[in-house]
């Protein structure tokens, strides 16, 4: 078996590691910066984290743990990314995968080469000095959360405007912002997470959306809410878990319209979960403020759709994130509007040994996936599993757009989701055929 190389070490990459290692299979493993973590060491010097200073995760760290390396019980249920950083340090030193990993290094191409190997070229950040080499396989595990998203077009006369504007990308603490009047876009997890923590120092904060979102506590009833994935609820049919949801949420919480915020237009599983246990709070409070989309900028003027307008110090852009990968052709992986056609959300139809771990956005936590995502992936590179055809293949991942089309809101936010039971199950049912494509050697059909 030829050597296969991991691009990334942060959850996902890590993970791939530990599996390929467990199977003796050899890889090499590149990482931009000097430690594993990625998205979740705080202050990355790779310069890809997005992480702020009180982040804490919004799955429970029963549901986020890796199967092969469980996360100390006395860590607190929602850790912080100081915890989960420590965690990663823990499982790369406990299977002993760090010297595995050439930290430092970043790939700047990977192309197919002759005989269907992969030709990865890396470069050294320090020396600057690059490296070829051959691999049988390229697993990419850079992640999704580092290439932040600009609305597109921008809004008119934001050239113009003469306050800051800044992408949650880049939002670390709320300080810059005291005395300031802060106006944070989106209802997503980190826009909300940055409304309330400027809304603490700021002079004004206004948290403007184009849509309302369900806003889900991380405790429903003193139980951690992502608990409910692995109870009754989540294996009855779609409409039933709605149903369910909605009407804990209101036991719970009430009407949204009654702290200002816009009634959603979607079910409540029909988007991305938005979890915040302090929104409602501060805007219960008056500490907070919920305006329309803007659609205007103007000096330091912005204008809502409502008509209203009001004069801000600062814009800070909470508008998601663009898939990349910069070390790809677009003729080899084209991730245009963040959609990508991958069987499974993993193998690349028509680039044999081009893989994706952790390229999913889960009703869950990635890392248990990424991990099951591996052991599938190694299933295929030692021969226990095999692929059905590339015409099959593109069949199943266009099921998979068309099932995203009926149940979520059209966004680019949308394209990679999955729910992390059924998702697991997917793959072990994939696991199996594939392994009855070997027995019966119907492999590529």
């Amino acid at each position: 078996m030829e050597k296969v190389c991991v691009i990334g070490a942060g959850s996902s990459g890590i993970a791939a590691c530990q599996v390929l290692a467990a199977r003796g299979i050899a890889y090499d493993c590149y990482e931009t910066g000097s430690g594993v973590g990625g998205n979740w060491r705080y202050q990355n010097d790779n310069g890809m984290s997005s992480a702020y200073r009180s982040l804490h995760i919004n799955t429970s760290r029963q549901i986020m743990e890796y199967a092969s390396f469980p996360m100390p019980r006395d860590c607190p249920v929602y850790p912080s990314h100081f915890h989960i950083a420590r965690y990663f340090d823990s499982f790369v030193d406990h299977f002993g995968l760090r010297p595995s990993i050439a930290f430092r290094t970043e790939v700047v191409r990977v192309e197919p080469a002759p005989g269907g190997r992969w030709s990865v070229t890396s470069r050294d950040l320090d020396s600057g000095a690059t490296t070829e080499g051959l691999y049988g396989a390229v697993l990419v595990a850079n992640g999704h959360h580092w290439k932040p998203r600009w609305p597109e077009p921008s809004l008119p006369g934001a050239d113009t405007f003469t306050g800051v504007q800044t992408h949650s990308h880049d939002y670390r603490t709320p300080e810059p912002f005291a005395d300031r009047r802060v106006l944070v876009l989106g209802i997503g997890n980190s826009a909300c997470d940055i409304a309330v923590e400027t809304s603490r120092v700021s002079r004004r904060t206004v948290l403007a959306m184009r849509r309302g979102a369900h806003i889900l506590p991380k405790y429903l009833f003193g139980v951690p809410t992502d608990h409910l994935t692995g109870s009754w609820l989540a294996r009855a049919p779609l409409s039933v878990q709605e149903r369910g949801l909605r009407l804990l949420l209101r036991l719970s919480r009430g009407r949204l319209s009654d702290y200002g915020l816009p009634t959603p237009r979607h079910r409540v599983l029909g988007a991305h979960p938005t979890i915040s246990d302090d929104l409602l709070s501060r805007l219960g409070h008056g500490d907070l403020t919920v305006k329309p989309a803007p659609v205007r900028l103007e000096g330091d003027r912005v204008t809502f759709e409502d008509g209203s307008a009001e004069e801000f110090d600062a814009v800070v852009y909470c508008t998601g994130y663009d898939i990349a990968f910069p070390f790809l052709g677009a003729e080899v992986i084209d991730p245009s509007g963040n959609d990508i056609e991958l069987y499974h959300r993993v193998v690349a139809p028509d680039r044999p040994g081009l893989y994706f771990i952790g390229l999913v956005q889960p009703l869950g936590a990635i890392m248990p996936l990424a991990e099951a995502q591996a052991h599938w992936v190694a299933d295929l590179l030692e021969g226990r599993c095999a692929l059905p055809g590339p015409e099959r293949m593109r069949r199943e991942t266009s099921a998979y757009r068309a099932g995203l089309a009926r149940r979520y809101v059209a966004s680019t936010r949308h394209t990679i989701q999955v729910d992390a039971g059924a998702y697991l199950r997917e793959l072990r049912a994939e696991r199996r055929r594939g392994a009855a494509r070997v027995r019966r050697g119907t492999a590529g059909r």
